[in-house]
């Protein structure tokens, strides 16, 4: 008997699969969502622009004459005269005065890093009868003009013997950053494992050790973000120099640039008035540029779980 072999079967083909229209709303969703993005994106540049514009006016003003600030205020200069720094670091003081701030606020910024750690760490970690009342001391403490403390506190520390004297002026710094700054890190440490410290109980540190080796490192994030808050604040702190601090010898810089605009009287030495600004400006802008990544790692590190 002749067996008949049957062909092979032959694959079916696929048929091309068309990409069908997406629905309209989702079409209506995408178009307003890139009206949305140029929007942002366009807000973004002008405030940019805005922001930026009168830090290169300012460094560019710095290195021009009286004459041409007046005259071309927009032009470039024609050279670099740094005899405009010169002259403001060495006959308008501003050595002096930078060398002020940087003792204040170095003090002041170690102090309340150290502090302000110690004491959210201690509200964050540990239940104790008071605890919420304390804490909101520390907020209540954010919400009071300072303005109002003024007279009650030349007073205070002028009876204390702590009026104009760095060591003074640094406390009083601690104490104006001290609430902002727990306010800050209690909400940072609420956020770190706490296995980590119950196994470094276990191991036999103590509270001293566990919060110094153990947490703190742990905290970095936070403690940069919240110390350039701080240092920009310090930094450009004005009003309680002014009124705690009159001793010539011991000005900051923002007394300082005030005291240069205005013993010129009607000279002007613009370019040298400029040159110290930017003298003023430089550290704060170095700090962000360095601890960028950090202070944005910090503030965003509460809300990720």
């Amino acid at each position: 008997m002749k067996v008949t072999e049957t062909p092979p079967a032959v694959p079916a083909q696929r048929l091309p699969v068309t990409k069908t229209d997406a629905p309209a709303g989702e079409q209506a969703k995408s178009s307003e969502g890139k009206v949305l993005n140029v929007f942002s994106h366009g807000v973004l540049v002008i405030w940019a622009v805005l922001v930026i514009m009168p830090l290169l006016w300012a460094v560019m003003a710095s290195f021009k004459t009286d004459d041409s600030i007046l005259s071309t205020p927009w032009a470039l200069p024609d050279r670099l005269h740094f005899e405009n720094w010169s002259r403001a670091w060495n006959q308008a003081h501003m050595s002096d005065y930078f060398f002020n701030t940087i003792l204040v606020v170095g003090g002041s910024l170690i102090g309340t890093l150290l502090l302000g750690s110690m004491a959210a760490y201690v509200l964050a970690r540990f239940d104790f009868p008071g605890n919420r009342f304390v804490y909101f001391l520390f907020i209540g403490g954010m919400s009071f003009p300072i303005i109002l403390a003024l007279v009650p506190l030349f007073f205070v520390m002028n009876n204390m013997g702590l009026l104009n004297s760095p060591h003074g002026l640094i406390l009083v710094y601690i104490a104006y950053s001290l609430p902002f700054t727990v306010f800050f890190l209690t909400s940072f440490f609420r956020t770190l494992p706490t296995s980590i410290a119950e196994a470094a109980m276990l191991d036999g540190a103590s509270h001293t050790r566990t919060f110094f080796q153990v947490m703190l490192p742990m905290a970095k994030p936070g403690l940069i973000s919240v110390g350039i808050f701080n240092f920009l604040g310090q930094w450009n702190q004005y009003m309680l120099p002014t009124v705690l601090n009159t001793d010539p010898e011991g000005k900051v810089l923002s007394q300082g640039l005030v005291e240069l605009a205005t013993s010129q009287g009607y000279k002007g030495d613009w370019s040298g008035l400029f040159a110290g600004l930017v003298m003023a400006m430089l550290p704060v802008l170095l700090a962000y540029i360095v601890f960028q990544r950090q202070v944005v790692a910090g503030l965003t590190a509460g809300a990720l779980k």
